[in-house]
Order: structure tokens, then C-alpha cells, then sequence
């Protein structure tokens, strides 16, 4: 993917606002992935899940490749 605004990123976050860390999969960062799927599904219990969701798109879309 080729950077902040590319298509790989417009399409990663669109995964991330379905599940959040499936972004973060679909870019090939498997362990981003687990720790912002399972941060979103523990802070959801107390409703609070919303902000991990929302970061996980952010980071999706901002996602530049070394």
C-alpha cells in the first residue's frame, strides 16, 4: 500500500469501521490487529468500546509503511 490517502488505506479503515482491527489485518499487522480487536471487545462491556473503535479506523487510514 502506498500511504496516508491510498486506496489500501481508504479500504483498511472501511474494514476497520466493521470490526475494528480488521484495518490493521487487512494491512498486514497482525499483532495491531489482536491487541485493538481485543482492547475494543473488552471496553465494549462497559460501553466504552466506541474509543478503541474509533482509533482503530484513525489508525487505518493514517497507516504509512516503513
Amino acid at each position: 500500500m502506498a500511504g496516508q490517502g491510498s486506496a489500501g488505506n481508504v479500504l483498511a479503515a472501511i474494514c476497520s469501521v466493521i470490526i475494528p482491527g480488521l484495518g490493521q489485518l487487512v494491512q498486514g499487522r497482525l499483532f495491531a490487529a489482536i491487541i485493538q480487536f481485543g482492547l475494543a471487545a473488552l471496553l465494549w462491556l462497559v460501553l466504552l468500546g466506541w474509543i478503541v473503535h474509533i482509533f482503530s479506523i484513525i489508525d487505518a487510514a493514517k497507516f504509512t509503511p516503513q
